[in-house]
């Protein structure tokens, strides 16, 4: 403990899937308490998902704990294969997947390109840390050097971004449990206790192919039942479609209910230029979460605009669109045809009911062997990617993508012959 400090800073904290976690530092302990690490108890981890599985309704703060967690189990195993992890770098690495996260906006994933204009939450998330940085007096240097792979023992950003991070072994075991999918569960400790490192790159010894290729299929299996799955992806575009609708409201002069940063982000739509540019931006951003969507749309409901008052309330009361998946993307004279449809049956003009055909594409990729392959360490010493080692699963799982372009639309509205 620091000299002079009254707080017992070291906590254990009780967490359904690996148990106890330990805050292993002060410093940890002092970004946890930070209020931009905070919010993140008020962002969900799957957006929408909890309209189709209830229990999915966990946050990005429980996530980002055991990303953590996990981090101090894989140093901790290369440290007891006698590869060479200062005390220093222990406690970086961890920062760095501590806070990869805290950068997301409400609802995640579900809003990221549509409260601010082409600024992604990794590019936010290292703005914070930057930010953070600068209050610590130079402690998250290290820490953001591996965040951007500009640290010389390229393992360590590999452990927190690559095809076989941390990142992505908490969230498929902790997706998997608080859906009830239990086809998406994975052994991460099987896979933490194969990882090694040989030219100074993450590999997993040749013991643990079978437990890689189960991660792979089961990794595949939660997109297509969980972050893909029809009803999510419909509440999904919805909620999208209810802040495109509340921006162009709000564009067109008119006065809409909302908190002073939801107002801010309605009518700016910040650009990362903004972010960087003007501190005052970054820190509103920081006051955003779910409940301010949420509590906003509650309001919305009686706005005098039909669009968003109707879109609001569908998706507060669960009245999701009927989605379909198309062969290809849905063509101009097929949408005409269903906006034609919801014109009549709902009274809208032309002009609304364009709001009420949406489409998207949705697309997933087992593995993609195109890029960073998982390297697989033989008994020989040598080093092979995991495409040419695997004898069970078939090479087009490595390079195949699935897209599959669809449109959602209100139920009752019957599909164009």
């Amino acid at each position: 403990m620091a000299e002079g400090s009254t707080t017992n800073k070291f906590k254990l904290l009780n967490d359904p899937i690996y148990g106890f976690i330990a805050i292993p530092t002060e410093r940890i302990f002092d970004l946890i308490e930070h209020p931009y690490f905070q919010r993140l108890r008020r962002i969900g981890q799957l957006g929408l998902s909890s309209l189709v599985y209830p229990g999915a309704y966990h946050t990005r703060f429980h996530h980002a704990l055991g990303a953590m967690h996990l981090m101090q189990r894989a140093v901790a195993i290369l440290q007891s294969k006698g590869h060479a992890i200062t005390l220093q770098e222990a406690e970086s690495v961890q920062i760095a997947i501590l806070l990869h996260d805290i950068g997301h906006g409400p609802f995640s994933h579900a809003l990221e390109h549509t409260l601010v204009k082409g600024v992604s939450h990794e590019a936010l998330s290292t703005l914070l840390m930057e930010r953070l940085n600068t209050e610590m007096k130079g402690a998250l240097t290290e820490a953001l050097a591996i965040f951007h792979n500009q640290h010389p023992k390229i393992f360590l950003h590999q452990l927190i971004s690559s095809q076989l991070d941390m990142d992505r072994l908490d969230y498929l075991r902790r997706d998997a449990f608080y859906t009830g999918v239990v086809e998406g569960a994975i052994n991460s400790e099987r896979l933490l206790s194969m990882l090694n490192v040989a030219d100074g790159e993450l590999v997993l010894d040749s013991k643990g192919i079978s437990s890689i290729e189960k991660f792979l299929v089961s990794r595949s299996l939660m997109y297509w039942q969980v972050y893909m799955h029809k009803a999510v992806l419909s509440a999904e575009y919805m909620l999208v479609q209810v802040l495109r609708r509340a921006h162009e409201y709000v564009q067109s002069g008119k006065t809409l209910f909302g908190g002073d940063e939801l107002q801010r982000f309605l009518k700016e739509r910040p650009t990362m230029a903004d972010f960087k540019d003007r501190p005052e931006v970054l820190e509103a951003f920081t006051r955003l979460d779910d409940a301010d969507i949420l509590g906003a749309m509650k309001q919305w409901t009686r706005c005098e605009d039909p669009v968003l008052r109707e879109l609001s309330d569908r998706l507060l009361n669960r009245r999701l669109f009927k989605i379909k998946f198309l062969p290809e993307a849905l063509s101009v004279t097929q949408r005409h045809a269903l906006e034609a449809k919801i014109q009549e049956a709902f009274g809208y003009t032309a002009e609304e009911s364009r709001h009420f055909v949406l489409e998207g594409t949705a697309s997933n990729a087992t593995y993609k062997s195109d890029k960073e392959e998982i390297k697989i360490l033989k008994k020989n010493g040598s080093v092979v990617p995991l495409s040419e080692a695997s004898e069970i699963l078939p090479l087009s799982v490595y390079s195949h993508t699935i897209t599959r372009p669809f449109v959602c639309w209100p139920k009752g509205i019957a599909w164009i012959d």
